[in-house]
């Protein structure tokens, strides 16, 4: 990321002797490890910079005491500061508290399907965008699977080493968990329902049958421990308390627990809401009357509908997502998106191939 920034500051015009780059995992940097020694170095370089200073920290929770460091150069120095860190040590709900809200945030989310094809197809040019999406819907799309070729079992082992490590040091160590059983019932659980209606005190009940007595104040700790990490996203229903949840990555889902192809219709409205996500959405769960939306979304004062289902493979399968929108009177775009090949756009309401949706570069 840090890379891709500085290539767009270069093609700017910004000359290489303007910007400062260390990357804290690389041990000929280990001397500068305090926020003393970062900040006299950091000074000391850029007094031979003309104009203006820019600075890349890579990993900079391995500098004890960074934040400090960090706000005394925006206030010594003409520079613009650009960092990154593991989820482990420093999550972007902290930088509010470490930098008083003096930052913007660029949010790393796995592989589209776009990108995912474009390097898919480096490794398997002949196979068609069908045979890829159905690679995409089982591999999702962390980056280093590329490494692997994509190649089964490696690329499982990759991802479930992945999910145990978020799940130890992000979420368990982290907020210092004591119940590891709980947590991983609660996991398993909303993996296997991402996108369905969630509810606390159902689930506590669902405990209490099983002779567990657990408040829902915390399993909602919980869940919210696992969304802090990044291994759930929140998508808020309108003037309701429960909530859905989607999975960051519904690789990690079949390598961990498997059964995506079982819940196809799960995984696509998963992949359609992280979709919402990377372009700068912000998604909620509506009604119109009685008729559940599955997506309203929001950016920049225009909205747009999304309805996902598997199939529209029968008339009332039909009605029921088309149906959706009878109670919505405003001109802004409708879709339904399904895996089926054939238009079935009608009344002003588009249907696409979940393909073409996931690859259109702007819906209007």
């Amino acid at each position: 990321m840090l890379e891709l920034i500085k290539e767009e500051l270069a093609e700017a015009g910004v000359a290489p002797s303007q910007m400062i780059s260390i990357n804290f995992e690389d041990m000929r940097y280990s001397h500068l490890q305090t926020a003393t020694a970062l900040h006299d170095e950091i000074i000391k370089r850029a007094e031979g910079i003309e104009g203006k200073a820019y600075l890349f920290f890579d990993e900079i929770q391995e500098v004890e005491g960074w934040e400090k460091c960090v706000n005394s150069l925006r206030v010594a120095l003409d520079c613009d500061i650009y960092i990154t860190g593991s989820n482990a040590k420093l999550l972007s709900g902290e930088l509010a508290t470490y930098i008083g809200g003096r930052y913007v945030e660029f949010v790393i989310y796995p592989f589209s399907f776009a990108e995912f094809l474009e390097l898919y197809h480096t490794i398997a040019p002949s196979d068609s965008i069908q045979q890829c999406f159905q690679k995409y819907l089982l591999a999702g799309g962390m980056p280093y699977l590329a490494n692997l070729r994509y190649e089964e079992e490696p690329s499982r082992q990759y991802l479930t080493d992945l999910f145990n490590s978020v799940q130890l040091k992000d979420i368990v160590k982290r907020n210092k968990i004591r119940d590891i059983d709980l947590l991983e019932r609660i996991i398993a659980y909303m993996t296997a329902n991402v996108g369905t209606v969630f509810s606390a005190s159902s689930l506590a009940k669902f405990f209490k049958n099983e002779q567990r007595t657990v408040a829902a104040e915390t399993i909602l700790n919980y869940v919210r421990y696992c969304c802090d990490a990044y291994l759930f996203y929140q998508g808020k229903q309108i003037l309701a308390s429960n909530e859905k949840y989607y999975i960051a990555d519904h690789g990690i889902r079949e390598a961990v627990f498997g059964g995506n192809m079982k819940d196809i219709n799960l995984i696509l409205e998963n992949i359609v809401y992280m979709e919402l996500l990377r372009r700068g959405y912000v998604v909620t769960v509506g009604r119109a009357g009685e008729k559940e939306i599955d997506f309203v979304c929001e950016k920049r004062g225009e909205k747009l509908y999304v309805q996902v289902t598997y199939l529209l493979a029968s008339e009332d399968t039909v009605k029921r997502e088309f149906g959706a929108y009878d109670g919505i009177q405003d001109n802004f775009p409708k879709y339904v998106v399904s895996l089926d090949e054939f238009d079935m756009s009608r009344n002003g309401i588009k249907h696409r191939n979940i393909r073409d949706f996931l690859l259109a570069e702007e819906w209007n």
